[in-house]
């Protein structure tokens, strides 16, 4: 049986880890405030391009070709995996991970690569037999995501996939952010750009009528790797969130846990004290009965 001293030990490291916890729930929670703010507003930007474009798109396909959005065959795949740099956060990191192999499985006969955008990704699958030619780290670990890393990684991607003319397909692969309680991996076909939006506004885009002031290749040139770039910060922006919300519930979970097992063990710690002060007194009488 342990003793009192290993007891109160025991309940102190309980306690410190506890509030930790706490502390961690809280910057959690002001984090998720900031990042659900702004995946709320870049949300209806990012769906409208998506819509006008696949309308636009589905129009002048026969007018001119744009690398970005003709159609390859469907051989070689490249999978861009937003996960994040650091633990804790429940099943944030593992749900996206395991949305990722589901994908694998899926497509055994597809030659696959991995551009990681988060830690947790990059070092899983670096120990299995995947190809990660491209790694991007620390761009959420302060809970932010700048635009800026959006662009380079979204720039990086269409370099990628206009110079290696055996690349297929390239996927998004991320969570997206419902609630602090729910969070969804979501697998999204990134290029070529669907020609057919699949915005909840996308068929009324498409039967939507455009006249053009500057010819199409032109208006293209400039909106395709836009939308590109919008796409990726909105996969970040949810990511983020979704991994905030994620921590926040681990984190209470953890501390109510802590205050669960601090009671048990100061039940357990009074238990033993309760039972050496017993012996004691049996002792003491013992011995006065002997006199």
């Amino acid at each position: 049986m342990a003793s009192l001293l290993d007891m109160r030990r025991r309940i102190k490291s309980v306690k410190n880890t506890q509030q930790i916890t706490k502390a961690m729930k809280m910057v959690a929670a002001a984090k998720l405030k900031r990042a659900q703010d702004r995946v709320t507003a870049a949300r209806p930007f990012a769906k409208k391009m998506s819509a006008v474009l696949g309308g636009l798109s589905s129009k002048v396909t026969d007018e001119f070709s744009h690398p970005l959005l003709t159609e390859r065959g469907d051989e070689k795949y490249l999978v861009v995996l937003v996960t994040a740099d650091k633990g804790l956060a429940g099943a944030f990191n593992a749900n996206v991970i395991k949305a990722t192999q589901a994908f694998l499985k899926e497509n055994p006969d597809k030659t696959i690569e991995l551009m990681a955008v988060g830690r947790k990704g990059r070092d899983f699958f670096k120990r299995r037999e995947l190809s990660i030619p491209s790694e991007h780290i620390g761009l959420t670990g302060a809970g932010q995501v700048k635009y800026t890393d959006a662009v380079d990684i979204a720039q990086e991607v269409i370099k990628t996939f206009t110079e290696d003319e055996s690349l297929d397909k390239v996927f998004l692969v991320f969570t997206e952010f419902k609630t602090v309680l729910s969070q969804k991996p979501v697998v999204e076909q990134l290029l070529p750009i669907p020609k057919i939006s699949t915005a909840a506004e996308g068929e009324a885009e498409q039967d939507a009528e455009y006249i053009y002031e500057q010819p199409a290749a032109e208006i293209f040139g400039k909106l395709l790797p836009k939308q590109v770039e919008t796409q990726v910060y909105r996969a970040m922006l949810e990511s983020v969130a979704s991994e905030q919300g994620s921590r926040m519930t681990a984190m209470d979970s953890a501390s109510k846990n802590a205050g669960e097992l601090i009671d048990s063990l100061t039940l357990n710690m009074n238990r033993i004290r309760q039972a050496a002060i017993t012996k004691e007194i049996i002792e003491v009488v013992s011995g006065a009965a002997a006199q």
